[in-house]
């Protein structure tokens, strides 16, 4: 008896300090928010909330149609507090945990984004799974504005469409909160961020209108890459530059790049394996880089007339030029990104660390001037494997 006593006496007391629900907050309370714009309007900052509409998600029938979010917008001297004055215009409190995109302004990308992401990293309802992208030429409030077909909730469509993009094309860059601040904090390595675009006009886009045609009058785009210095943003790298950064930073899963053949016409590749391996060393007391990238490919198409993809020499003939057109890239990248930006978004400072962390002590505080001038050698490695389910094309038949 004793014994069944004690027992009883521990479940109680467990039973008082174990509660279940004292955090629950109640789904009819909550405005379920999944993408968050911030822009800087003066000396303010403007806070964009996409929230879904679950009726309108899941379906109902009956009565007109209506858009499966709404975008709720308030100002204040912090992020925070004009988070929390949007409550002035919606019923529910705005709940963040869900959030799939966070969105940029352009304007206040340039001045500096470290000091919004505080509340970022500090909330505690938010997880640090969703993506991070700069609006391009506009305002992030207006890219959350857009409806787009195929998936309805238009934050999630950009999560999704950045996820893929980065899989299959290689010019975007998936970001989340850690990988930013940790690059924001390291000496040897500035961060990018990926640009989404508004192709079309706002004001059609955030009509139904937008998804009953075939063919959307305003889409979302994400085009190259926002490049950084510190927290600022400084410039752009197009599609091509930028698919040189996922290559330096062993990014890409899978592309597509086209060579041309010895008659002027084009073979695509189809990259299914990349990896780049980049070292660091003293020369002189001068730090140096090397690159080797090895790339993994396939014939996707043919256009030539004249090419006998039997003949192993015309293999080897066409690895050679992809070969040099990749150093190419390569090269004029990196210069560009030296001369121009002047801000290292390869890590070759981390490099740098790594292999001589005692030099490393010497070259940090100065980084981005030796940076500007630092010899960087590129060797490729392209191999050609498959040619898919025909060898030579069918236009060498035709007259």
């Amino acid at each position: 008896m004793k014994r069944r006593a004690l027992l009883l006496c521990v479940v109680i007391l467990i039973q008082l300090f174990v509660t279940g629900c004292w955090s629950r907050r109640e789904l009819n309370d909550l405005a379920i928010a999944v993408g968050i714009g911030i822009d800087k309007i003066g000396d303010q900052y403007q806070v964009s909330a996409q929230v879904v509409l679950p009726s309108q998600i899941a379906g109902s029938k009956g009565g007109s149609p209506q858009s499966p979010v709404n975008l709720y917008k308030a100002t204040g001297n912090t992020v925070y507090e004009a988070l929390r004055k949007i409550t002035t215009l919606s019923p529910r409190k705005i709940y963040i945990s869900h959030l799939r995109i966070l969105v940029l302004g352009e304007d206040l990308a340039k001045e500096g984004i470290s000091s919004v992401l505080d509340f970022m990293s500090r909330d505690t309802d938010t997880r640090n799974d969703y993506f991070i992208v700069v609006a391009k030429d506009t305002k992030a409030e207006d890219t959350l504005k857009i409806l787009t077909s195929l998936e309805k909730i238009p934050a999630v469509r950009l999560f999704s469409s950045l996820e893929t993009s980065e899989k299959q094309w290689a010019p975007t860059s998936t970001v989340t909160l850690g990988t930013l601040i940790t690059e924001l904090v390291s000496k040897g390595k500035n961060p990018v961020l990926t640009g989404v675009v508004i192709n079309g006009n706002v004001d059609v886009g955030q009509t139904q209108k937008n998804v009953e045609t075939v063919d959307s009058p305003t889409e979302l785009k994400y085009s190259g890459l926002a490049v950084f210095k510190e927290d600022k943003l400084i410039g752009w790298l197009n599609p091509e530059e930028s698919k040189v950064y996922n290559y330096l930073t062993n990014k890409v899963k899978s592309t597509v790049f086209y060579i041309q053949c010895p008659e002027g016409k084009k073979v695509s590749l189809d990259v299914f394996e990349a990896h780049s391996k980049i070292k660091g060393s003293m020369h002189n007391d001068n730090p140096e880089i090397s690159i080797e990238q090895h790339i993994e490919s396939d014939i996707g198409e043919v256009q030539c007339r004249n090419l006998d993809l039997t003949n192993p020499k015309t293999i080897t003939e066409l690895e050679q030029i992809a070969n040099q057109k990749v150093v190419h890239l390569f090269e004029t990248t990196i210069k560009k990104v030296q001369q121009e930006f002047k801000s290292d978004i390869f890590g070759f400072g981390e490099v740098i660390h790594r292999s001589n962390p005692q030099a490393w002590k010497k070259l940090k505080d100065n980084w981005d001037q030796t940076f500007v001038n630092l010899p960087v050698s590129v060797k490729t490695d392209i191999k050609i494997r498959q040619l898919g389910k025909v060898t030579n094309s069918f236009l060498e038949e035709m007259k």
